[in-house]
């Protein structure tokens, strides 16, 4: 195990996770990214690509269980970076017997959603708190099982929207659809 890479993806981790913690108590993690946070995640994010450079894709035999975890917290919030956590997402799915296969769920409905297209396994949530539209509400339990997830009820899934709202779902959020536009996530109308 790479010790000196384990300690620098907890570490960096951490420091997201505290700028975080200290922008949400002053309020500031509303109305969109915030410029202090975004600068974090663009580090931390170059910081991973150096690693990957060094060792290869950090997986849980290469770094660690904790710092794999870390490393999936990096690539999961470097937002404005969708060619990166695209690659990202190809290497976990290449190491995936090294990856916590939940993490991989995680990106991949990330990844869909920011594109605004259909999510495979519901881990990602609407304004109103329902999950994102799914590709496939027949067989979300069954692809939810397979990373460790917890079912839905069939109550849940009946409320779950279908992929024919997301242009509704995504036109309520005109600031969040123009960042998105920006970065590069999705073409502009």
């Amino acid at each position: 195990m790479n010790e000196v890479c384990s300690k620098e993806l907890i570490e960096l981790a951490e420091k997201d996770l505290s700028v975080r913690e200290k922008l949400a108590s002053e309020g500031k993690l509303s109305g969109g990214y915030h410029p202090e946070m975004e600068q974090i995640h663009r580090q931390n994010a170059e910081k991973l690509r150096e690693i990957i450079r060094k060792i290869g894709f950090p997986t849980i035999s290469k770094v660690g269980d904790k710092a794999s975890e870390a490393a999936w917290l990096i690539i999961q919030h470097s937002i404005s970076e969708p060619a990166f956590m695209k690659e990202c997402y190809k290497m976990m799915i290449e190491n995936k017997s090294g990856v916590n296969p939940l993490n991989i769920a995680y990106l991949h409905d990330r990844i869909q959603v920011f594109q605004s297209k259909p999510q495979k396994y519901g881990t990602q949530l609407t304004e109103e708190r329902l999950p994102y539209p799914v590709e496939n509400k027949n067989k979300l339990n069954e692809e939810r099982l397979k990373v460790n997830l917890k079912p839905f009820s069939q109550e849940e899934i009946n409320r779950i929207p279908g992929i024919e709202k997301i242009a509704e779902i995504d036109a309520k959020q005109v600031g969040y659809t123009e960042w998105r536009i920006k970065m590069g996530w999705i073409l502009a109308p």
